[in-house]
């Protein structure tokens, strides 16, 4: 398994994009650039899809993504992919779709576990009451994200 690296500076910042093998593993909010190691047409098809994304061109991604986690991590990030374009859900919603209710906990946890920012959308989901709750990236990307899908639509 070889890991190539590439740094793509978005309208929210920089992203650290990590492909294994034929599949995007990690897209990640950095600081800054680091070096970019290796190439791959994966990630050169990532960084087309984010940037339709960002110009308001793409509204899903196809990129072949590698999540790698607990059962349960893994269920709720597929359940985040169904999550419609400039949607939300409240984390009970999401605890619901992957089929336990309480566990809005344990789904609060597996978003914040999520390695692969904005391709799998943990940033579409808030609050019961609709307020922006926690996100790995911070509010401001997550406001900035959801404001971005609202104005595309």
């Amino acid at each position: 398994m070889n890991n190539a690296i590439r740094y793509y500076h978005s309208p929210v910042g920089w992203l650290q994009l990590v492909a294994t093998d034929n599949a995007i593993s990690e897209v990640s909010f950095v600081s800054e650039a680091g070096e970019s190691v290796g190439s791959s047409a994966v990630l050169d098809l990532c960084q087309q899809q984010l940037e339709g994304y960002f110009d308001g061109t793409l509204t899903q991604f196809s990129v072949p993504l590698r999540l790698e986690g607990t059962p349960f991590q893994k269920r709720v990030w597929e359940a985040l992919q169904t999550i419609p374009f400039g949607a939300t859900w409240s984390y009970s919603e999401l605890a619901q779709r992957v089929g336990n209710a309480k566990a809005c906990r344990a789904v609060g946890g597996a978003n914040h576990r999520n390695p692969i920012a904005i391709l799998v959308p943990c940033h579409r989901v808030i609050g019961a009451s609709g307020a922006l709750t926690g996100y790995a990236g911070g509010l401001e990307r997550k406001q900035s994200l959801l404001a971005h899908e609202q104005r595309t639509q």
